[in-house]
């Protein structure tokens, strides 16, 4: 069962133009992301999609593989699917790894690919982290604050996702209940042939009111299993500006390279 990792990588960020080839504590953040991809248990080739002739180039200067994708592509998803197709692979697996997601362990991503490949009958996977009171506390004053950032997700008896959304879920309306609230990591794995109808189904009501695509999946039927993973003890952060990507180094400088 060959497992393909897709990077999709697109140049023209609008907060931060270039965005894939900004360096990080001395590499490209692509090439962060491609090590972290090819590092991860279960991922079989690692490939980075793009529409910018400067970032094959970059791919192809630290030895990855790259493949254009047409510039019309609305998000990372079609852009997944369109490399898939691209390059014929006979992958019956996508994961689907952000191109900014330059400190997602690969043991993260493994996972992800792991849980495809044990159960043939899952269609669509995800990880997500189970917070601890502090993290909570620390994401909970976020969102009063005004903040969007940052995705919970509520998970049934079946592991898989009731739902996703940008507020804090569960409501702890009984906290000594002592439910646990769980953040999703933007990382997705899916059948080729899910991934071909998603792509294919408009965009739903729901996702369009949390900007959430993965929403679209749910409100079509569509399960996604939830993989409950544990960063131990590594930071992650988002680089979404030339300051995140400043954060994402001194976090490197202090906790050391997740692959050698």
């Amino acid at each position: 069962m060959t497992v393909l990792a897709v990077i999709p990588a697109r140049y023209g960020s609008t907060r931060f133009p270039g965005k894939p080839l900004a360096v990080i504590a001395g590499r490209p953040m692509i090439e962060r992301v491609w090590r972290l991809a090819g590092a991860a248990p279960g991922v079989d080739r690692v490939v980075v999609a793009t529409d910018d002739e400067r970032i094959t180039s970059a791919v192809a200067a630290f030895g990855g593989e790259a493949v254009m994708t047409p510039a019309s592509c609305r998000n990372g998803t079609e852009r997944a699917l369109a490399a898939a197709q691209a390059l014929g692979a006979d992958a019956e697996i996508v994961i689907n790894v952000q191109g900014d997601a330059a400190l997602t362990p690969p043991w993260v991503i493994g996972a992800v690919a792991q849980a495809l490949k044990a159960d043939p009958a899952l269609q669509m996977a995800t990880p997500a982290v189970r917070l601890g009171p502090q993290a909570e506390a620390r994401m909970r004053a976020a969102k009063a604050a005004g903040e969007v950032g940052g995705t919970t997700v509520v998970i049934g008896r079946d592991a898989n996702a009731l739902y996703f959304s940008k507020a804090m879920l569960p409501f702890q309306r009984h906290p000594e209940a002592g439910t646990p609230t769980f953040q999703h990591i933007g990382l997705y794995g899916y059948r080729l042939e899910t991934l071909e109808k998603l792509v294919s189904l408009p965009p739903s009501p729901l996702e369009l009111a949390e900007s959430l695509e993965q929403l679209r999946a749910l409100e079509n039927g569509i399960p996604i299993r939830v993989v409950e993973v544990d960063y131990r003890g590594r930071s992650s952060w988002a680089v979404d500006s030339p300051e995140d990507a400043e954060r994402v180094a001194e976090i490197i400088e202090c906790e050391g390279e997740l692959v050698p």
